[in-house]
């Protein structure tokens, strides 16, 4: 199978990402066959299917009459079989956990064809593991998104020890023809690329707010106002290439080595959060909701509606909208 002959996807999982992948799917125009494992569920996903186009629209994305065509490639099941059966492609996006996912792998198997490649959108978990009971584990993939994946292109492509490089090759070309930006890891790693770099970040804001020097609000606007907003242009290494002027990166790394140093040997590598800091970055989220105005999120809904409004802005910069 190629690429190119990928039109038909089935969402096993319709949740939060589940239902968003869904929605991704149908705005580039593939026929989607959304599952779940109770109508309550498929109606919730139904409902923010609908809401996100609503914001879609309000930003200038959509219209009327392509809400109507995007709500209408999407079929909804609790039947597995319905869901897998003539499909070429599979995400599955259910809960993170070894035990569920090898269930759900048995299952897709019982009524999807052996060509059908199987995506699993695991934030960390390793693909080999998922796959191991499976009938066909060359065609396992991970396709981890970052939320919401109907709007953040970036999906990190992982394989398992038996998948197939032909597999992840059409899977990473699929992506692309549906406007995604693909990164292959070379080998397994739990957590993938974002995540680790994420959580290491995290750990750093933990330890600082933890140690006094800073609170989670201030933490919060150091990252958005200064390196989030290169970051949000190009990556790390290629910010550090501008920095570095004629040197280029590898002139701004030996410039400041001494100076990094000092500051590697001070930065957290501590395994575990401590266990009192969830609170304690709930309270400091608490406290910076109320120094926000509403047009810029001051509660979870008005904050999400900020973030897609910001994103979409940002997509449309990067061409992506």
């Amino acid at each position: 199978m190629e690429a190119k002959d990928i039109k038909r996807i089935a969402c096993v999982g319709s949740g939060v990402i589940g239902y968003s992948w869904a929605l991704y799917y149908s705005l580039k125009g593939l026929s989607v066959n959304a599952y779940d494992l109770t109508e309550e569920k498929l109606e919730l996903a139904k409902q923010r299917i609908h809401e996100s186009l609503i914001n879609l629209k309000k930003n200038g994305v959509v219209d009327d009459k392509e809400m109507a065509e995007i709500e209408g490639r999407i079929n909804y099941t609790t039947s597995m079989e319905e869901a897998v059966k003539d499909v070429e492609f599979i995400t599955e996006s259910g809960p993170e956990s070894y035990e569920i996912k090898q269930k759900m792998v048995e299952e897709m198997e019982k009524y999807t064809s052996s060509k059908t490649i199987i995506s699993s959108s695991t934030s960390g978990l390793l693909i080999t593991e998922i796959a191991k009971n499976a009938k066909h584990p060359e065609r396992f993939i991970g396709a981890h998104p970052y939320n919401p994946p109907h709007l953040i292109p970036l999906v990190e492509l992982t394989k398992g020890e038996k998948t197939s490089e032909k597999v992840l090759e059409t899977a990473k070309e699929f992506y692309q023809l549906v406007d995604k930006e693909p990164v292959v890891l070379q080998k397994e790693a739990l957590g993938f690329i974002c995540n680790r770099i994420q959580m290491a970040l995290y750990r750093e804001v933990c330890s600082l707010v933890m140690n006094g020097v800073c609170t989670i609000e201030d933490a919060d606007k150091a990252v958005t106002y200064g390196p989030g907003l290169r970051w949000a242009i190009m990556g790390p290494s290629l910010v550090f290439e501008l920095g570095g002027g004629e040197g280029h990166v590898d002139g701004l790394m030996k410039h400041l080595n001494p100076s990094i140093s000092l500051w590697l040997h001070d930065m957290a590598d501590f395994k575990d959060f401590p266990p009192e800091f969830p609170e304690i970055a709930r309270k400091g989220v608490e406290e910076s909701l109320k120094n926000r105005p509403k047009e810029i999120g001051n509660d979870d809904a008005s904050l999400a509606e900020y973030r897609d409004k910001m994103l979409i802005e940002l997509l449309k910069l990067h061409n992506k909208l």
